[in-house]
C-alpha cells in the first residue's frame, strides 16, 4: 500500500513539474513533451493527474464567481429593500408640542429620501391617538400613554415609540414682571380660585387663563405634574390647543397665562417662562430631576406600523437628527438622571 501511495505522489510531483513546463516552452516544444509523455505508463499517469488538478483547480475558481455573483445578487436586493423602506408616504398627526420636531425630522427625511412624503399635522395627542388607531394616519404622536386617552383595547394594539423627552413650562407676558409661582399658587391660578395678580406679588392686574382642550395631552401632562392632578378652570372663550396662536395670546395681553412645551420657547422673546417654587423650566434641570413638569414624547404606530413609518421614526430617534433635538428644546431620555426618572414611575 504505502509503496502505491508513493507512486502516486511521484506522479502528481512530475504532472506539478511538467506543467510548468509546458508553460514555460513554445508551443511546438509543449507538443513535443506531450507526445513524450505518452510513450511511457509513468509519464501517461503524471498527464492524467495534471488534467486532473487542472479541472479541480478550474471548479474551485467556477464555485469563487458563482458565490461572488449570489454575494452581488443579495447586496443588490437587500439595497433595493432599503430603497423602498424609504420611499412612499407618511402621514402623522397629534401632539402640537411634538409637532416642530416631528415637522423639522420631516423636512430633512424628505431631502435624504427624495422618493418619500412626509406630512405631520398638529391636532392635540387625543386626535392622533385616535387616528392610529382607526388607521387614518400611520403615527399619532402623543405627550402621554395611549392608555390614558384610549381604552384598554384600542391602547393594546398601538406600539409605543419612545422619541424624547418634553418639558412643560407656565408663561406670562413679559410686561408683567412675573418670574416665579409656588406650586400652590400656580394651582390657585389655573383652578381660577386666584383671578388677580396682586394676590401673588404682581400688579393689579386681571388674570386671564389661556386653556387648552380635553383632547390636548400637553394639557394632560401638566394637569399631573404641575397641577398635581387639579382640574383646571373652563375657558371656552380662550382655549386652543396650538402653541402658537396661544404664544400670541399671551404676547398680547397682559394679564395671560398658559402653558407650552420649552421648545416653543427657545425663540421666544416677549413672553416669559415661569419658574415653579424657584426652579426654573429647563433641560438642565429636567435631567437632573429638579424640574417636575416633563413627560415623553411618544409616537404610536398600530401594530409595528408600515415600512415608511418605521423608517421614518428610526431617522427622528437617530444618530443623524440627534444634534437637532437638544437645540430645538428636546431632550434625550438617555441623559435622565435616577432622581428625575424615579420621580415619574
Amino acid at each position: 500500500m504505502k509503496k502505491i501511495m508513493g507512486k502516486k505522489v511521484t506522479a502528481i510531483c512530475a504532472a506539478v513539474f511538467m506543467a510548468a513546463s509546458l508553460m514555460a516552452c513554445g508551443s511546438s516544444t509543449a507538443t513535443s513533451s506531450v507526445s513524450s509523455a505518452a510513450s511511457t505508463p509513468a509519464q501517461s499517469s503524471a498527464a492524467d493527474a495534471a488534467t486532473s488538478a487542472a479541472a479541480t483547480s478550474a471548479a474551485v475558481t467556477s464555485a469563487a464567481a458563482s458565490s461572488a455573483a449570489a454575494s452581488s445578487a443579495a447586496a443588490t436586493a437587500a439595497s433595493g429593500a432599503s430603497t423602498a423602506a424609504a420611499s412612499g408616504s407618511v402621514i402623522a398627526s397629534g401632539s402640537s408640542a411634538l409637532l416642530p420636531l416631528a415637522q423639522a425630522a420631516a423636512q430633512d427625511y424628505m431631502k435624504a429620501n427624495p422618493n418619500s412624503s412626509v406630512v405631520v399635522n398638529g391636532g392635540g395627542s387625543g386626535t392622533g391617538l385616535k387616528q392610529v388607531s382607526d388607521g387614518s394616519v400611520d403615527i399619532g404622536n402623543s405627550d402621554v400613554f395611549a392608555a390614558e386617552k384610549l381604552d384598554a383595547k384600542s391602547a393594546a394594539a398601538l406600539k409605543d415609540h419612545e422619541v424624547c423627552t418634553i418639558t412643560m413650562a407656565p408663561v406670562v407676558n413679559k410686561s408683567l414682571g412675573i418670574s416665579n409661582l409656588t406650586t400652590a399658587q400656580l394651582v390657585s391660578i389655573f383652578t381660577g380660585k386666584t383671578k388677580n395678580w396682586k394676590e401673588v406679588g404682581g400688579s393689579d392686574e386681571a388674570i386671564m387663563l389661556v386653556t387648552r382642550p380635553d383632547s390636548s395631552g400637553t394639557r394632560a401632562l401638566f394637569k399631573k405634574w404641575a397641577l398635581g392632578g387639579a382640574e383646571e378652570a373652563s375657558n371656552s372663550a380662550l382655549e386652543t390647543d396650538d402653541s402658537g396662536t396661544l404664544l400670541q395670546t399671551v404676547q398680547d395681553n397682559k394679564g395671560a397665562i398658559g402653558y407650552v412645551a420649552l421648545s416653543y420657547l427657545v425663540n421666544a422673546q416677549n413672553v416669559q417662562a415661569v419658574s415653579i417654587d424657584g426652579v426654573a423650566p429647563t433641560l438642565e434641570n429636567t435631567n437632573n430631576g429638579k424640574y417636575k413638569v416633563w413627560g415623553y414624547e411618544h409616537m404610536y404606530t398600530k401594530g409595528d406600523g408600515s415600512a415608511q413609518a418605521q423608517a421614518f421614526i428610526s431617522y427622528i430617534t437617530g444618530s443623524d437628527f440627534a444634534a437637532k433635538l437638544e437645540a430645538m428644546g428636546y431632550g434625550t431620555a438617555s441623559k435622565l438622571s435616577s432622581d428625575a426618572v424615579s420621580a415619574h414611575k
